[in-house]
């Protein structure tokens, strides 16, 4: 099978994905995370040309409220107007194209720049130019020189996405079945959710690909967060692998369904919790199966959730929700910003506990964050063992587990590498290189790449 090429990928290798149906292997050319060619061009053809996740529309929730992001390098600000409406600029004057904004979050009505002082209203448009009479300007020219808004922005449950071209397609439409599981997470509480104050902000040295594939790698849970696992099963939770599944939704966007990794706050008790968390959870989940009916509370409360939505956004649904943004920085950095969502008036006690709970885990100090980034940036060091090795075939890492079931149609499990060869196989096409996916036999006819879950 040969992929499409676009120009700019002359040099890139064949073969970048190779995917062999007799001898059921999935195998990933390692120049994938070092190559800065690579890293461009997915700037170029991915960061530039999809939706990307920006924020929740509860970091601003206030008229005159901003947050300041980069996303694909491009330094953004991210706004609420005067009047209430979400805005998206580029944060750059478009007189000389200073950084506009310097500061990373607060609340203001205008936005000046510190160079030559020209100013702008939360609206976009022009509230004073120092020395304006100086301009003999066309009709137009200072309309013109308003902030420049990013081409495409929507809102989905309130997570705001952006997009730098004006061609992408609705932002509905590229979700996909992703679109439900970010409905489910509104759907916990009545009141909906908020994101809590603060961000979690560090970098990793490692591709941005290895933070998709460890978050969709279910196979490392209980061999990586042994400490974890053990504390689990010291208070009382038994730990499972069964009844476990990964799924890919299509566009590259992917889930793991998990049943035996933990209990949820406020939805499914376990007891480290304790026994007052035990009753309030009884109480919601009473609420929930009025307000939803029994089954689809069952699938929202029940049933942990990783989402993986392409290229940048991860939702860890677990004990508590945790988001994460990627933004790569180079082919061997990632820096990655993470915030809590809460139920909007949740009462004190169990937000602590919530709070309490996540940073034991997924915080950047938790029980499992070190393990993952040490690991990922211990990949990131060992594939330079096999750089520009001769001998055909070595500088490839594998992803084959799983693939034996997928032939017999059998759905896959988290702890197969399903998930993640559905990542690959969309990547290698966003990124558009002659022969970057070969593939040899043929698919069975159970091969789906995007699944309806429900």
């Amino acid at each position: 099978m040969v992929e499409p090429s676009e120009p700019g990928g002359e040099g890139l290798p064949g073969g970048l994905v190779v995917e062999d149906w007799d001898a059921l292997t999935f195998r990933v050319n390692r120049i994938a995370y070092r190559s800065q060619q690579i890293f461009r061009r997915e700037r170029d053809r991915i960061w530039a040309r999809t939706w990307l996740y920006l924020g929740h529309e509860t970091e601003v929730a206030e008229p005159n409220d901003f947050r300041t992001r980069v996303l694909g390098g491009r330094p953004l600000i991210f706004c609420r107007d005067a009047e209430g409406e979400i805005r998206v600029f580029l944060n750059s004057c478009p007189h000389r194209g200073t950084v506009l904004c310097r500061e990373t979050e607060g609340s203001t009505k205008l936005f000046q720049c510190f160079y030559h002082a020209w100013t702008f209203r939360n609206t976009g448009e022009i509230a004073a130019v120092p020395g304006r009479d100086a301009y003999e300007a066309s009709e137009g020219f200072f309309d013109a020189m308003k902030l420049r808004a990013v081409p495409r922005m929507a809102v989905h449950e309130g997570f705001v996405f952006v997009a730098f071209d004006p061609d992408v397609p609705p932002l509905l439409d590229y979700l996909g079945d992703a679109a439900d599981y970010m409905t489910m997470v509104n759907e916990q509480h009545a009141d909906g959710m908020e994101v809590l104050p603060g961000t979690q902000l560090y970098s990793v040295r490692g591709n941005w690909k290895l933070a998709v594939e460890n978050a969709m790698d279910g196979y490392h849970f209980s061999p990586t967060h042994n400490t974890f696992v053990g504390y689990l099963r010291e208070t009382g939770f038994a730990v499972t692998d069964d009844d476990q599944y990964a799924y890919n939704l299509g566009n590259g966007h992917s889930l793991l369904v998990l049943t035996g990794h933990g209990g949820r706050i406020s939805m499914l008790w376990e007891p480290r919790f304790g026994e007052d968390e035990k009753r309030r959870t009884a109480e919601h989940r009473a609420e929930m199966d009025r307000r939803l009916g029994p089954e689809r509370a069952r699938y929202v409360a029940d049933e942990s959730h990783i989402l993986y939505v392409f290229p940048n956004l991860l939702l860890f649904d677990l004990e508590g929700l945790s988001i994460r943004q990627l933004e790569p920085a180079g082919p061997g950095r990632t820096d990655v910003r993470a915030w809590q969502l809460a139920p909007r008036g949740e009462d004190e006690d169990t937000r602590a506990l919530r709070m309490k709970t996540m940073v034991s885990f997924v915080g950047p100090g938790g029980l499992a964050t070190p393990d993952d980034i040490e690991a990922y940036e211990a990949v990131q060091r060992g594939i330079e063992a096999t750089a520009d090795d001769p001998r055909a075939g070595l500088d490839y890492s594998d992803m084959s587990r799983g693939m034996v079931d997928e032939v017999k149609g059998v759905q896959g499990r988290s702890i197969d590498e399903g998930a993640m060869r559905g990542f690959w196989r969309h990547w290698v096409r966003a990124i558009g290189v002659a022969d970057g996916l070969a593939v040899t036999g043929t698919r069975p006819a159970s091969f789906l790449e995007g699944r309806n879950v429900r």
